[in-house]
């Protein structure tokens, strides 16, 4: 019996001894791409494995599941068989043909990853991604060995025994194939897509990098620089940046996540020409399988390396040209980015968009209603509706009339500690009800809940976060007045002591301008009388031979003033305040 099969052996109708992985790297081998070198342990180990421990009946027994069984069950079972495999014995026939497979990649410590390729994975009807085990940084015949027979196993993880529930596939027709690759030394790795997953565009490729192994992209557990290409000429469309704070490094065994270094985390991982050159052979790939793909990648010594491949299996049809105007979902209202929207400054997700526009609303109404009463916001007044992407508050116009006609009683229900408003209401209410939240939410075992139950959780935690967030905004007036009133009153203080003091009722020349000029002038006293003139009131009184004229700033309605500190009601737009003296 032969377990080994070489890339360049293997053919498109080769899923059942290769798995679906094993067969992308076979066309990727054969159509001249820089594929890392390697070999396939096909399906016949695994069978015969699994018959020389007599594993089969265990494996149906657990394995046979309803697609609406609990994710415990299938945990349960998953569990059970792993330690099926993990217990038996590989037989010599598949340990010496895989040790001598493996010693033809390099010498007894050659590191290789050891990937999954289930009979059921990377198929165009059907995508297996991630649900199988794959180990990097083996190095070893015990160790290759060891991590196939955990691969092996994981082949009836829980996510892909539900998966495969799912999607109708007979647990006992399945099989596992495992790919042994020598190891990319990857200065950078990330994925790529052949066609636009945002837009469906098939002449749009789209690439995520990421410094290090291609790891931390896959787990997301990195924030990705993402770049979009033009697929026939190589010309960037779109970048960004991304701030990469982590990357997966190779470790003595295995590998490690560490920090990634200060001068190279706002840096791009792929300049223009080194994406026009990866996206060049996305364009080779496709066009040999004959459908758009997944590709991980890997870019080591200024040279790329294509890992596996896959067709994409939930493309959307090519859209139009993105436009630049939007129409607004509600009419006869003010749209603005303020307040809570300044915290939110990407595009949201459609279910966080759905759940975070009702929490909104709702905990301004009962602010409101506490404070100045119930007919003020009314049901449809307020929202946080989506345009493109963004959240943006929205307030109807007449019920903005009603939130200005009430200003004043909302500022004295403020000042009172009205509707758990103020410093009081923050620490005896609104932080003590918060942290209980968070407390219980924190102590329920959110493995065995269902998803109606996770889904009202997250409803509850978000509720429970926009009130502490109004709570927290009915306190900002007044901690801002706390502490600038203090300096105000110094000013006020000094300005007097400064000022000259005229004998007489002055009359105020004022102008518009950054700083406002105060010219202290006396009236005429009518000739001969001291000081006096002809009775001429241009003339202006002199005191030690200087005109009685001070200065002080002109009132500002900017950043770091009382009023922009002291703001309006929680979420309302911020009125324009005449200046005045």
């Amino acid at each position: 019996m032969t377990y080994i099969n070489n890339f360049d052996d293997v053919g498109r109708g080769d899923v059942a001894a290769v798995g679906g992985k094993g067969v992308g790297l076979g066309g990727l081998s054969q159509g001249g791409l820089p594929v890392p070198p390697g070999f396939v342990l096909n399906t016949a180990a695994y069978a015969d494995y699994v018959a020389a421990n007599h594993l089969e009946a265990g494996i149906h027994e657990l394995a046979v599941l309803s697609p609406h069984a609990a994710p415990q069950d299938y945990e349960e079972a998953s569990k059970r068989i792993r330690a099926l495999f993990t217990g038996g014995t590989m037989p010599h026939a598949i340990a010496a043909e895989l040790g001598g497979a493996y010693g033809r990649l390099g010498d007894a410590d050659t590191a290789v990853a050891v990937r999954s390729s289930a009979t059921a994975e990377d198929l165009a009807s059907a995508s297996f991604a991630g649900q199988q085990e794959t180990y990097l940084n083996v190095r070893g015949t015990e160790a290759v060995a060891a991590a196939v027979i955990e691969c092996w196993a994981s082949l009836w993880t829980a996510r892909a025994m539900a998966y495969r529930a799912r999607e109708g596939i007979d647990p006992d027709t399945v099989r596992l194939a495992v790919v042994v690759q020598q190891m990319v030394d990857a200065e950078a790795a990330g994925v790529m897509f052949t066609a636009n997953p945002a837009n469906g565009r098939r002449d749009q490729t789209v690439i995520s990098a990421a410094w290090g192994l291609g790891e931390s992209v896959v787990s997301g557990s990195v924030t990705t620089d993402d770049v979009v290409v033009e697929a026939g000429t190589g010309r960037v469309l779109s970048r960004r940046t991304a701030d990469k704070e982590v990357m997966t490094v190779n470790a003595e065994r295995g590998t490690l996540e560490q920090p990634v270094p200060a001068t190279r985390r706002r840096q791009a991982v792929l300049d223009d020409r080194a994406a026009a050159e990866l996206a060049g052979y996305g364009t080779r790939i496709t066009e040999h399988f004959g459908t758009p793909q997944d590709i991980e990648w890997a870019r080591a010594g200024g040279e790329f390396f294509i890992l596996q491949s896959r067709p994409i299996t939930a493309l959307p049809d090519p859209a139009a040209d993105i436009p630049d105007t939007w129409p607004v979902p509600y009419r006869h209202g003010l749209y603005f980015r303020a307040s809570i929207v300044e915290q939110l400054p990407d595009p949201l997700s459609p279910l966080f968009a759905d759940l975070i526009d009702g929490s909104v609303s709702r905990s301004l109404r009962a602010l409101m209603a506490g404070a100045v009463g119930k007919e003020v916001i009314r049901e449809d007044d307020v929202g946080l509706p989506t345009i493109n992407g963004y959240a943006y508050y929205y307030y109807r116009n007449s019920g903005m009339w009603r939130v200005m006609g009430k200003s004043l009683t909302a500022m004295r229900a403020l000042a009172r500690g009205k509707a758990h408003m103020g410093v009081a209401g923050w620490r005896e209410f609104s932080h003590p009800r918060y942290e209980q939240v968070i407390k219980d939410w924190s102590a329920k075992p959110v493995g065995e809940l269902s998803g109606e139950e996770l889904l009202a959780g997250v409803q509850t935690l978000l509720d429970a976060g926009t009130v502490y967030y109004t709570a927290v905004q009915s306190i900002i007036p007044i901690a801002a007045t706390r502490n600038l009133l203090p300096g105000l009153l110094r000013q006020v203080r000094s300005a007097r002591r400064r000022s000259p003091r005229p004998d007489f009722p002055p009359r105020l020349r004022q102008r518009t301008h950054p700083r406002r000029e105060v010219a202290v002038r006396p009236r005429s006293l009518g000739p001969g009388r001291p000081g006096a003139g002809s009775g001429d009131p241009q003339r202006t009184h002199r005191r030690a031979g200087r005109a009685a004229t001070h200065r002080v700033p002109a009132c500002r309605s900017g950043p770091g003033t009382l009023a922009a500190m002291a703001g309006p009601l929680p979420g309302a737009p911020r009125p324009v305040r005449p200046c005045g003296l």
